[in-house]
């Protein structure tokens, strides 16, 4: 195919994924191509309209199976518009696709492998719910939209995301507005206030322009915003954003929060009521000199301005709680460097950038904290973009750990560990039968902890309950416990001079909340070639008889001949590596156990617990 006539051509597309900024995505030639208007999964015709050295951009003009998720876009604008992206999804869907594009990010940029992802919190308005217009003037004076790929201007007579007071001011601009080449229209929904920037010297705009700020009002709070100060486009899910970090700040009135870039002061002193002194900083002193207006001399809230970075560096209290709120970009890096120093109990972070938020969370996961929970919020109906609140908290101190076995190799790898351990045996049936080797080990070390923590209804703060189990697989066969000495000696022959797989399930309960995490780690081993004489030796020892496979690494004539690809451990009986993981899921600071080195080296695959 010839790569220089691509624009115009239509092309047949199976498509298969998202692109980041909400088109579908398909290949051709083994580029990338972005079609908008179109769903993964399904087929269809579609146009090229853009092309670059490293990617093709397309728009759908059929489509020939359609995905279940498609709807009727009911703008007229919708396509040659590019400010809505998916107005042709079902909204359900849309929340759904948002969801998992912040479960993406986490996972690929951020490296979290079970994030603590909720559903997207829905908009109380589907469309009219935007206060913001930035409009391109094109000829004529006529006011529109610049379509993102061909960078066509496209005159708009009514928007359907914007509140009906913008789209009312825009029709007594329309064709008047030839004297500058983009306008900002910005409109208080619950004042009717708006202001018009630039200001306009035409005589036949027959509205004020060149107001320098406008008032809004939120929660019966009024609030001066200045032309260049940020405010959300989305009024009524701000007022249920504020009430989302309010919540997750867990504030009784005496607590004192840091609103860091705070802006006009939303967050500061919608919630300074319910909290005893909020420190607000900002770095643009037009938004600095709204939220002192706003504020209204509020005792409660003092104004810093100035950068973030630098305030937080500054401060010499504690703070029961931090409010990140930056721009698309996220943090300067000294800001999380600061978070590590005040460790605040907690920290909410409020972003519109799943990718930036992912970065920054890593670096605040790796250091002091530990991810609660995320929330996405659709402050941004039919579009792809996402806001979302993220809660953390300091990691906890392993103060000690209570091990759910009687295992003596266990007990043995659980004390090289450092805290105090408490043993207690689950008594529990080991039924291996139905699920995959995987899911029985998982099962069982849940059994087991579960069993132990039923028994103990006060365990010591900070101290986990942790169970393990361990199957031994050869040949796709699972290999427990042997009964008796003959199934010990059937099990060894078996397994002697073969490679086979032990799969060893641990299962942690978190004490203080009953929360519970489930993994398991693989490791591969090949015993050396024991005689019958050297087995049954061994059975008769009495040493087969409590161990998954009938052997135990650290024993004769295994121990020397072995070869053991992976987390010795593992074939032990307890992956620390997988322990530590998961108790590192469960907000736990693990940097203080004594782990081997391979240990730190070999991640588990956690999954949470049913």
């Amino acid at each position: 195919m010839n790569k220089s006539s691509l624009v115009g051509q239509k092309l047949r597309l199976r498509l298969d994924s998202w692109g980041r900024l909400g088109e579908a995505m398909a290949r051709v030639d083994g580029r990338p191509i972005f079609v908008a208007g179109g769903i993964p999964g399904e087929e269809v015709i579609a146009e090229v309209v853009g092309e670059r050295r490293r990617r093709l951009a397309a728009r759908v003009v059929e489509v020939i199976t359609p995905s279940p998720h498609r709807a009727s876009a009911p703008c007229p604008y919708f396509g040659p518009c590019t400010g809505c992206q998916w107005q042709h999804v079902d909204y359900n869907a849309q929340l759904g696709m948002k969801r998992d594009a912040v479960v993406d990010a986490l996972e690929r940029v951020g490296g979290f492998s079970q994030a603590p992802v909720a559903p997207t919190l829905p908009s109380p308005d589907r469309y009219g719910y935007r206060n913001h217009a930035r409009f391109t003037i094109g000829p004529g004076g006529s006011l529109g939209f610049v379509n993102r790929e061909s960078r066509q201007m496209v005159p708009i007579d009514n928007c359907m995301l914007m509140h009906p007071g913008v789209n009312g001011i825009l029709a007594q601009l329309q064709g008047r507005c030839a004297e500058t080449t983009q306008l900002s229209v910005r409109y208080g929904v619950n004042t009717g206030d708006f202001l018009v920037q630039p200001p306009l010297t035409n005589p036949a705009v027959p509205i004020p322009t060149g107001q320098k700020r406008y008032v809004e009002s939120l929660r019966g709070r009024r609030f001066r915003v200045a032309s260049p100060s940020f405010f959300q486009v989305n009024v009524r899910q701000m007022d249920n954003l504020v009430e989302l970090v309010g919540a997750a700040l867990g504030l009784s009135g005496s607590e004192l929060i840091v609103d860091a870039y705070a802006g006009v002061g939303t967050f500061a002193l919608l919630l300074a009521p319910r909290a005893g002194r909020i420190i607000a900083i900002e770095e643009s002193p037009a938004a600095v000199e709204d939220a002192r207006d706003n504020a209204s001399g509020d005792p409660k809230v003092e104004f810093m301005q100035g950068r973030t970075e630098d305030a937080l560096a500054q401060l010499d209290e504690q703070p029961h709680g931090v409010i990140l709120d930056p721009p698309r970009k996220g943090c300067h890096p000294s800001v999380l460097k600061a978070l590590d120093r005040l460790r605040p109990a907690k920290v909410v972070y409020v972003s519109c950038d799943p990718a930036t938020l992912a970065r920054d969370l890593k670096v605040l996961c790796q250091r002091a904290f530990h991810l609660e929970s995320v929330q996405p919020i659709d402050m941004f109906p039919q579009t792809h973009h996402v806001e979302c609140v993220a809660t953390l908290r300091p990691r906890r101190a392993v103060e000690g750990l209570i091990l759910a076995s009687s295992s003596p190799r266990r007990r043995d790898l659980m004390e090289s560990l450092g805290p105090p351990l408490k043993v207690a045996p689950p008594n529990i049936p080991e039924t291996v039968a139905g699920d995959s080797p995987q899911d029985t080990v998982r099962r069982l070390a849940l059994a087991k902890a579960q069993a132990v923590a039923a028994r103990l209804p006060n365990p010591p703060p900070g101290s986990p309950i942790v169970g393990a189990d361990t199957l031994v697989v050869c040949d796709g066969v699972p290999l427990g416990k042997p009964k008796n000495p003959a199934e010990a000696v059937d099990m060894l022959k078996r397994l002697r001079g073969r490679r086979h797989t032990v799969i060893t399930g641990v299962a942690v309960i978190d004490p203080n909340d009953g929360a519970s995490v489930t993994g398991s780690r693989e490791t591969a081993v090949t015993l050396p070639p024991c005689s019958d004489l050297e087995i049954d030796r061994y059975v008769a020892s009495g040493a087969a008889l409590d161990k998954a496979g009938g052997y135990g690494l650290q024993d004769e004539p295994f121990h020397s001949g072995a070869e053991v690809e992976g987390c010795r451990a593992n074939v032990v009986g307890l992956p620390l590596c997988a322990l530590a993981d998961l108790l590192g899921q469960l907000g736990y600071d693990t940097q203080s156990l004594r782990l081997p080195d391979p240990c730190r080296a070999h991640p588990s695959t956690p999954e949470t617990a049913p």
